[in-house]
């Protein structure tokens, strides 16, 4: 067997043992979680817990004024933005917001991996949310949710790239296993966080671009044809895929010459966020 697969060997070992070391939520993310099961939850206890992490309660007041901009009152604290979106909605962003954490811890050797990943995933989730908002059919705060966890099967990888650094012959490696594996892993992750089962099998789906389904669009399909719309769309491997034979696009109703970047809202609910002064509980 090549030497270049040794890297894939040891995931792929780890995973058949169980020893593959899957990410935890972010103490926000497991608070906020905690408090949803209780029955006697309240939204000020709830928007308590998500303040304690300023960034995310700004984000989350981003999001639940995306949704206000189609119709509502502006939101101006996490409170207001809780009572917006509800309690599950809430605690899902919450998960999803705080990946980003995630994703901004790493080595020297593994930081521009994780940027460019998290950097690709804020954008899929910024077209999935227009494209969601335009389609009309789909919840496009869970469609900017399902975009920022879409590579989620990328972490558990490159933090054991880290850890076992001998086991990595080439960079190639690594992108071998992150293709190969990192979506039956996202999966595993997304279980294991309580996700919903239409979102935490996306991470499996969504690199299926020759996907038929039955009923209506699903998220998975918007991720597709946000991934393939974006500017992540045109590198390798994405921009070998012919556009034409994606089912997704006439689930949507939509082209592949749609222009993603001038549909109504792109971009603000996952706007990088200057200043978290503003979230207060």
């Amino acid at each position: 067997m090549p030497d270049f697969t040794r890297f894939h060997r040891l995931v792929a070992e780890a995973l058949a043992a169980d020893r593959l070391v899957l990410p935890s939520l972010p103490e926000v993310a497991l608070h906020v979680r905690e408090l949803t099961l209780r029955d006697n939850v309240t939204v000020p206890l709830l928007a308590a817990a998500v303040h304690k992490d300023p960034a995310t309660a700004a984000r989350l007041i981003q999001v639940a004024n995306s949704a206000a901009a189609r119709g509502g009152r502006h939101v101006e604290n996490v409170r207001q933005a809780i009572t917006r979106l509800g309690l599950e909605m809430t605690r899902l962003l919450v998960c999803g917001l705080a990946v980003e954490q995630m994703f901004k811890r790493g080595s020297s050797g593994m930081e521009y991996r994780l940027r460019y990943i998290w950097e690709q995933s804020l954008e899929v989730a910024a077209g999935a949310q227009a494209l969601a908002a335009y389609q009309g059919s789909l919840n496009p705060e869970m469609a900017m949710l399902a975009g920022l966890i879409h590579h989620i099967g990328a972490l558990p990888i490159l933090r054991l790239a880290e850890n076992r650094p001998e086991s990595i012959r080439f960079e190639a490696d690594i992108d071998d296993v992150v293709d190969n594996l990192g979506p039956r892993i996202g999966t595993m992750v997304l279980r294991a966080w309580h996700f919903p089962a239409e979102l935490a099998q996306l991470p499996e789906l969504w690199p299926q671009f020759s996907r038929r389904h039955e009923g209506p669009a699903d998220y998975v399909d918007l991720i597709q044809v946000a991934l393939l719309q974006s500017r992540a769309g045109n590198g390798y491997p994405w921009n070998e895929v012919e556009r034409i034979g994606v089912p997704a696009y006439d689930k949507l109703g939509v082209t592949p010459t749609m222009d993603i970047y001038k549909l109504p809202g792109y971009g603000g609910a996952v706007a990088p966020t200057a200043s978290a002064d503003s979230a207060v509980a």
